[in-house]
């Protein structure tokens, strides 16, 4: 036991006296934790001319799986703040989804909602990264990450789909955050 309380001694003052650690602070990073919620809806639009999200992969016989299982649709979507999509725009949504679930439904996520509005959250954004079980009436999945204000955020985003018309594949989801930073 003295031995160790030697060594451990010992390694402190080595480290102590090392160039590097001249001016090392150790610094208490404890903030007070903010909470918001945001709600937002997304446009995705497969069809049309100028379409916000296309298909960028798949597999040899995706179009014969009922869930499409192995597409790949990389996005930049709108956010606008009511399901209207010429409502204002508060942010863009970036990423990919696939389809994951072979007998469901089931897209995993890698967006970032990055937001364009207001001088508080403009320039900001969220990274959600989660299962999308898309025919459930809501869905949640867990915000992992932020940037600017919403540095370090954690949180959840529980998505409810306002209109989807089967035929093209376009769809407008609400959105409803808390993001905890």
């Amino acid at each position: 036991m003295a031995i160790n309380s030697c060594v451990l001694v010992m390694f402190i003052l080595l480290v102590a006296a090392m160039p590097w650690s001249k001016g090392f602070k150790i610094q208490n990073f404890a903030q007070k934790e903010n909470t918001t919620n945001l709600q937002f809806y997304f446009h995705d639009k497969l069809s049309g001319k100028n379409p916000s999200a296309v298909r960028v992969a798949q597999a040899a016989d995706t179009d014969k799986s009922p869930t499409l299982f192995g597409m790949v649709m990389m996005a930049d979507d709108p956010l606008t703040e009511t399901p209207d999509p010429n409502s204002k725009l508060v942010g863009r949504a970036q990423g990919l989804y696939g389809s994951a679930g072979q007998k469901e439904l089931g897209l995993i996520m890698a967006m970032n909602f990055e937001f364009l509005d207001g001088t508080l959250y403009r320039g900001s954004s969220i990274s959600i990264f989660g299962k999308n079980p898309a025919m459930h009436p809501e869905r949640e999945m867990p915000i992992v990450g932020g940037t600017g204000i919403f540095r370090l955020a954690r949180g959840y985003a529980i998505a409810k789909t306002h209109w989807y018309d089967p035929t093209t594949g376009d769809a407008i989801v609400g959105y409803n955050v808390t993001v905890i930073y």
